[in-house]
């Protein structure tokens, strides 16, 4: 049984309100899927919850009316799950933003840190990549997407109370082999036991990982937790889909 197209919409969603669908939306459905008036068509706007819909067309532009809610908008995620990352090469980082929308991130932040190779970001394609992931995984909002911050100021604008775990896999011994072993982070599922309940903003690194400057710096503040993710370097999106992963597991609404 074919699935129902599910699309975001920015309109306000209500019986029998109309909201014409922008082109690329338009062709999708008329010359892509090839659906005609009065098929199906499932809404969200991430406000009004999800609707079901009947499509109409008025030749290449389509529109859709609002026929009956499906589900009703549940409030804000609670704790809510924030990704600070480091941008990586143009495929990996597209893949840390659609994982994050799948994994239930409320906010997503690029941050620029001393390592990072990436110095400007496309919020547009990030938005396309983000709206695209919501659709598919039936969620009922969008991430916000930040512009690229810097470290200090990506933290600074953390609302209070917000746990920031900072995904730390180096060691204080310099010139050792991963900065050897002392000075090493908690295991990150020790360190969220007791966090369970808060905020929390995820921190993962470049390629090559935080200065010893950065690490020192981000170890001084305080609400931020060090935690290590295993005995294996991490590439930088798998580390961050795996953070994700596990805050979810036990901080978030996987439980």
């Amino acid at each position: 049984m074919p699935t129902t197209p599910r699309l975001f919409v920015s309109a306000d969603l209500s019986t029998g309100r109309a909201a014409s669908l922008d082109d690329q939306q338009s062709n999708y459905l008329l010359r892509v899927l090839r659906l005609g008036a009065g098929s199906q068509v499932r809404l969200f706007n991430g406000r009004d919850g999800e609707w079901n819909a009947a499509l109409s067309a008025a030749g290449r532009q389509a529109a859709v009316t609002p026929v009956s809610q499906l589900r009703v908008q549940p409030p804000p995620a609670t704790p809510a799950l924030t990704l600070f990352f480091a941008p990586v090469k143009k495929d990996q980082t597209d893949l840390i933003v659609e994982k994050a929308t799948e994994l239930g991130a409320v906010r997503i932040v690029p941050v620029l840190t001393r390592r990072t190779q990436t110095r400007s970001v496309r919020l547009d394609r990030f938005r396309k990549i983000a709206l695209e992931a919501a659709e598919q995984t039936e969620r009922l909002d969008l991430p916000e997407i930040a512009d690229l911050a810097t470290l200090d100021a990506a933290l600074a604008a953390l609302p209070p109370g917000t746990a920031v775990i900072f995904c730390d896999e180096a060691g204080d011994e310099a010139g050792a082999p991963r900065g050897g072993e002392a000075g090493r982070a908690r295991p990150m599922r020790a360190v969220l036991e007791g966090l369970k309940g808060r905020d929390g903003a995820l921190l993962t690194g470049p390629e090559g990982g935080f200065t010893p400057e950065e690490r020192a710096f981000l170890r001084s503040r305080p609400g931020v937790h060090p935690v290590s993710l295993g005995p294996r370097i991490l590439r930088a999106e798998t580390a961050a889909v795996a953070a994700m992963a596990l805050w979810q597991a036990m901080c978030g609404d996987w439980g």
